[in-house]
């Protein structure tokens, strides 16, 4: 609850930091919403034979606060869907298993403006678990299970570092790109190496202006 009420916290001092910020005609702080598409994946879990990427969807709202020249903070809260698929082998018997991991996640990105249509990002991610589940197909028959939420066995907190780009082809319109990198291990009690969250993301954003 401590780290949620943090990360919101940095949201808000952040939007708070806009009122305050003197703004230009041409440079006001502008508000949006976005969405796309996640690839993510797993970092290696020895128990796991394969590990591959997993499909998701990220969505939200953000705010854009210049606060100098070519410099701007971006502040975003998003509904997104992290993971991965993987094959296991247990009693010679072949699995491919999927989890879901769906997150709050609010990114802090730091942007500057290479021209004014293009600008890359960099900055912290803070996520909050909202839903942890499995999908186990036996490839030999094709049955399937769906575990129930087991995100007591996981980190409610979540923390990532991000790097991206993006180029608006009108004021309003973009196309947004963003590779994110887990820091934390997702599980609470692993005695093993880390398993962290790595997501690339890719989408659209519109501002409103």
């Amino acid at each position: 609850m401590k780290k949620l009420i943090f990360g919101l916290a940095v949201t808000a001092s952040s939007l708070a930091f806009a009122q305050q910020t003197p703004s230009s005609s041409s440079n006001p702080v502008t508000f949006g919403v976005k969405g796309g598409m996640n690839v993510s994946s797993l970092s290696k879990d020895e128990g796991l034979d394969d590990q591959k990427s997993k499909i998701g969807f990220n969505a939200g709202v953000f705010a854009n606060i210049p606060i100098a020249e070519s410099f701007s903070v971006q502040p975003e809260v998003l509904y997104s869907q992290y993971g991965s698929k993987a094959d296991q082998t247990i009693f010679g018997t072949k699995y491919s298993t999927s989890t879901k991991l769906d997150y709050i996640a609010v990114p802090v990105m730091f942007q500057y403006n290479l021209i004014p249509n293009l600008y890359v990002e960099a900055g912290p991610e803070f996520g909050f678990l909202v839903s942890a589940k499995n999908k186990l197909k036996n490839e030999s028959n094709g049955n399937s299970t769906t575990s129930d939420n087991y995100k007591d066995q996981l980190q409610t907190f979540n923390f990532g570092i991000g790097l991206g780009a993006g180029y608006y082809f009108t004021p309003n319109l973009g196309i947004t790109a963003r590779y994110v990198a887990g820091v934390t291990d997702i599980f609470k009690d692993n005695s093993g190496d880390a398993i962290r969250n790595n997501t690339f993301q890719v989408g659209l954003a519109y501002k409103f202006k």
